[in-house]
């Protein structure tokens, strides 16, 4: 399998995470603050950098599974990233924040601390996610 990196896209912050080149695991990598126009190549180039053969990103749906405002600009965003030569799929992402949230809370995290990196764990949900339905 080749590598291939995950993504939580929010308004404010990106949420990132690799797998190893088996498939295996998904690690986190980091909470990408926004930027503007230049998000977009930003994390293409982390992919690249990374060996990301591919980009996962998760596609925030309502909870009856209709796509809202969150899903449109998720798929505006990667148009952008398939335009600069990146493959990416979507991965329902419904309820990641909440998981990560959650089990940043259980680890008694600091409210300061969560912030800075649920996004990052949400990422390594939705990498986890396209991983266990893609093994060889």
């Amino acid at each position: 399998m080749k590598r291939v990196m995950g993504i939580d896209i929010g308004e404010k912050r990106i949420g990132v995470a690799v797998s190893d080149p088996l498939g295996i695991t998904a690690q986190g990598i980091e909470t990408y603050m926004r930027k503007g126009e230049n998000d977009a190549y930003y994390i293409v180039e982390r992919a690249r950098g990374l060996g990301a053969q591919l980009i996962v990103a998760g596609l925030p749906l309502n909870m009856n599974g209709s796509e809202g405002p969150s899903a449109q600009k998720a798929r505006e965003f990667m148009a952008e990233v398939n335009a600069l030569g990146m493959p990416s799929v979507f991965v329902d992402e419904r309820l990641t924040t909440v998981s990560a949230e959650r089990m940043l809370i259980d680890a008694d995290v600091s409210r300061k601390k969560r912030r800075q990196v649920v996004d990052k764990i949400a990422a390594v949900y939705i990498l986890r996610t396209y991983l266990d339905t893609h093994q060889l």
